[in-house]
């Protein structure tokens, strides 16, 4: 009995934290997926009718509003992102002073949550109160700053507040990249007489190409589940112009009251997650083979 045990402690101590993601991971997959196939509403019905739910998904004004502000967003966000944290990492690496004390200011806003971060920019571009508010009052009266009130402009806004979270974490990721290349291959193109900016366009950046594919993967990742940034600086709004397709499948089930469509349109988001991040599991599983 003692030897058993001795073998299979690690299982028995593993097995429910298993059996808990099988059931509350797995399963609500599944659940929400066959949720997906048939005519539910404001509770669950379990004959499955086919693709309805997906026809009137993609039929919808609103849906197409989502996935057009997802693409705006997620490009914008994605690039930015990883520019500017390219750029901060490039400036740390040259040992300037007072390094800790930058490193720690640019990654302080990941350490927020974006509830936090939404809520702080709502009050920076608030007209009322914020920017445009402080501008007008040192005398330039004819500026203006309303994008998270301008339907056309309030997804930018949303970048903004976005890029501004997650830069410094992009600039850590950069940052332990610079540090991790050969030094001896860096001075021996500065004795060549190479100047540094090609140094790091030709030499230094093409060797952090896994650190740049990850970067990307982490940032598409929260672009296409951002929900509480866009809830805490718009709602959504002005009307659904802010929408993605996490704040749509919120309202779907929670306010509407349609969980068939809130299940299909997570089926969605879930494909897209899937098309992502599935094909860098593959690359690095097989790099690691070879």
């Amino acid at each position: 009995m003692a030897a058993w045990l001795e073998r299979n402690v690690p299982k028995l101590v593993l097995a429910p934290s298993f059996v808990a993601v099988l059931v509350f991971v797995y399963g609500f997959i599944a659940w929400t997926a066959w949720v997906s196939m048939t005519r539910s509403r404001l509770l669950p019905k379990y004959e499955i009718e086919g693709f309805i739910q997906y026809d009137r998904l993609f039929a919808a004004p609103r849906w197409d509003t989502a996935i057009n502000n997802l693409f705006v967003f997620g490009a914008l966000f994605i690039a930015v992102s990883m520019l500017l944290g390219l750029l901060l990492a490039i400036l740390l690496d040259q040992k300037i002073r007072a390094e800790g004390a930058l490193r720690t200011i640019y990654l302080y806003p990941m350490a927020l949550s974006m509830i936090v971060t939404g809520t702080a920019w709502k009050w920076i571009m608030n007209p009322g109160l914020g920017i445009e508010a402080t501008v007008r009052g040192w005398g330039f009266e004819g500026f203006s700053f309303d994008w998270v009130i301008d339907p056309d402009m309030a997804i930018y806004a949303i970048v903004i507040a976005g890029v501004w979270q997650a830069s410094g974490f992009v600039m850590a990721l950069f940052l332990a990249g610079l540090r991790s290349v050969d030094e001896e291959i860096v001075k021996a193109a500065r004795v060549d007489g190479i100047p540094t900016w090609r140094i790091y366009s030709a030499i230094i950046i093409p060797s952090m190409m896994p650190i740049f594919l990850s970067a990307f993967i982490v940032l598409a990742h929260l672009a296409i589940k951002s929900f509480d940034l866009v809830i805490a600086l718009t709602g959504g709004g002005p009307g659904y112009a802010t929408d993605l397709p996490a704040t749509y499948m919120y309202a779907m089930a929670f306010s509407r009251g349609d969980l068939g469509q809130a299940a299909s349109s997570a089926m969605v988001m879930m494909a897209v997650v899937f098309a992502i991040v599935v094909p860098y599991l593959y690359s690095e599983l097989r790099a690691k083979r070879d």
